[in-house]
């Protein structure tokens, strides 16, 4: 989850009580919804979902022929329309003109000296490429008709983080990125990929399921239940993924969505049972103290069988004569760590476990370390920095904030962090740490701050890794924004203990972006890391470009009430980060 902005800040607690008045959504409107689901989709329940998914021959979603990155154009959307509307309105925005958006002209990298005592003008001979990758970041592939989500408190408190439309088409924005992917891999090839968490919008199995089979490729039954839609809605349709190139490696990082219901609970038995039932979930107000347990409004579920997802079986309990009903779906199940791990087992690009070890994976221990390319002396230690599941809640205070979306490591994980950094430093090898949440970024009263009941507090954490001259980069999601800070060593005699910590955006909310990072040696005693943003290149018509147009039409419903997030208008920021060699790896590297 991520800071307070409509698209994409967490879950956040309603600014009306539990049970007010809303939009009208009561038991009239789900009946409408029962009848309407039923009459679209009685012949695929009956037929299962096996003849759901042979009923005719997939098609794939081709990209546009055009691929480019934020250097050289940008996605700019248009003025916010005069007609106020809302997330939920998504029928009306073609009408009323939202979810436009044109070219704008390129972001060149700004050259960035904030580690170096002092700036370099020039470079002294020409850069020597080193590494070559690429980030995605809280895709957040979402089961839409799913019983078990947070769709409520979205309409009452606006929080595009609960309900956006974009729910509908996460799986077509990330099979539009994996072609970008891979045309720009032909152009200039990835050496890896790394995927920094929130694959899955709220632990479900089918969600993690669709997730490894679009960077697999294959065929995506981006439908569930009843599968009402999947002939005649263009998001519910199957089709078939293209999948990762095969000579790309990629790794995964594990996210607070990951494993916990919506990121912001640990999964319950009640939760963990409304995922697989027939009923929509009720709740309370999931922030105040015993809210989970409390059955004060049903969540609300989408109708895959309109073109818009109409929200169906939502609002306060005391509306409904019985509770809104789903087809149930025994592959909409939570899972654990333990099991949301070893899904990557089953998968047919590589490597197999996609960086997680079987042994690691059995006991829910989500960290670990891979040297990605033969011959250059550089590791990459990827970090569970979630919370644990069985933290206890904080109040929302002056000093603290609720939830379980923060930053967090207990001993175990600090300690693993701190042998992988001894041994790298010992063995004269560069470093670069991924993890979900970014650190030093966000204030204590923050939902996706660091934990303030962490065994291990950020100062602690700061003071540890600025004893690591070979700690070039820290990578992050969590926030949904693009963003660049440099750590400046505490030491000025010493700029080599500084570190630079880079953010990639969600591809669920707008700018629905994924970097690409180059590390070369510049021959003076530096490296650079030239990192650039990049839009997936969606083809005209599909449900990638609608989704492109309902995530600008969030944007411009959150200018309304809400400052501009970071890098407006376009989201993106392309930087050159200098970082300085301590002579140890200047004579290893040569520079």
């Amino acid at each position: 989850m991520t800071p307070k902005r409509l698209r994409t800040r967490p879950l956040c607690p309603p600014s009306r009580p539990i049970g007010s008045a809303m939009t009208k959504m009561t038991r009239r409107d789900f009946a409408v919804s029962a009848a309407a689901l039923a009459a679209s989709t009685v012949a695929a329940a009956a037929a299962g979902s096996a003849e759901v998914r042979s009923a005719r021959l997939p098609k794939a979603y081709p990209i546009a022929g055009d691929i480019t990155t934020t250097l050289e154009r940008t996605i700019v959307p248009e003025p916010t329309p005069p007609v106020a509307l809302r997330l939920a309105d998504a029928a009306k925005f073609n009408t009323y003109g939202y979810g436009g958006w044109r070219y704008g002209t390129g972001l060149p990298a700004d050259r960035r000296f904030d580690l170096m005592p002092f700036a370099v003008s020039e470079r002294s001979t020409k850069p020597v490429p080193l590494l070559r990758f690429f980030s995605i970041s809280d895709i957040h592939i979402t089961d839409k008709e799913s019983p078990s989500s947070a769709i409520y408190l979205g309409l009452l408190d606006a929080n595009g983080s609960a309900y956006a439309p974009v729910m509908l088409t996460t799986t077509h924005v990330l099979d539009a990125a994996v072609q970008t992917v891979n045309a720009l891999h032909e152009r200039k090839p990835f050496d890896f990929g790394i995927s920094l968490g929130d694959a899955c919008n709220n632990t479900q199995y089918n969600e993690l399921r669709w997730y490894i089979d679009v960077l697999d490729g294959g065929v995506i039954t981006p439908s569930s239940g009843a599968h009402a839609g999947a002939d005649t809605i263009d998001y519910q349709r199957p089709y078939r993924a293209v999948g990762l190139d095969r000579s790309i490696p990629w790794y995964q990082t594990l996210g607070n969505h990951d494993h916990f219901w919506m990121g912001s609970a640990p999964v319950t038995d009640h939760l963990r049972q409304s995922y697989v039932t027939s009923e929509v979930l009720a709740l309370g107000d999931i922030f105040a103290p015993g809210g989970v347990d409390r059955r004060d409004y049903y969540v609300g579920t989408l109708d895959g069988a309109t073109p818009y997802g109409t929200i169906r079986g939502v609002g306060p309990v005391g509306e409904f004569e019985a509770p809104p009903k789903v087809a149930a779906d025994p592959d909409r199940r939570s899972l654990r760590r333990q099991e949301w791990m070893g899904e990557f087992f089953k998968t047919s690009s590589h490597p197999v476990g996609h960086g997680f070890a079987k042994a690691d994976a059995d006991a829910g221990f989500a960290c670990y370390s891979f040297r990605p390319k033969p011959g250059l002396p550089l590791k990459i230690i990827v970090l569970d920095n979630t919370q644990a599941d069985d933290d206890i809640d904080t109040p929302a205070s002056p000093t603290s904030s609720p939830g379980y979306a923060h930053g967090s490591l207990d001993k175990a994980r600090f300690d693993w962090l701190v042998r992988e950094l001894d041994g790298g430093q010992a063995a004269g090898e560069l470093m670069i740490i991924a993890a979900h949440a970014p650190i030093g970024i966000e204030p204590v009263t923050s939902l996706v701050g660091w934990s303030t009941i962490a065994a291990v507090s950020e100062a602690t954490l700061f003071a540890r890794l600025h004893q690591y001259p070979n700690l070039i980069l820290w990578m992050a999601g969590h926030r949904h924004t693009n963003a660049i800070t440099a750590m400046k060593s505490p030491d000025p005699r010493r700029p080599e203990l500084g570190f630079w910590q880079v953010e990639t955006a969600s591809l669920r909310d707008f700018p629905q972006q994924f970097r690409t990072f180059e590390i070369v040696r510049n021959g003076d005693g530096t490296l650079s890391i030239l990192t650039t943003d990049v839009d997936p290149a969606i083809g005209r018509g599909t449900p990638a470009a609608r989704s492109r147009a309902f995530a600008v039409a969030a944007e411009q419903i959150a200018s309304r009430t809400a400052s501009p997030g970071p890098l407006r208008p376009t989201g993106a920021g392309n930087a050159e980060l200098v970082v300085p060699l301590s002579p140890d790896m200047r004579r290893k590297l040569g520079a």
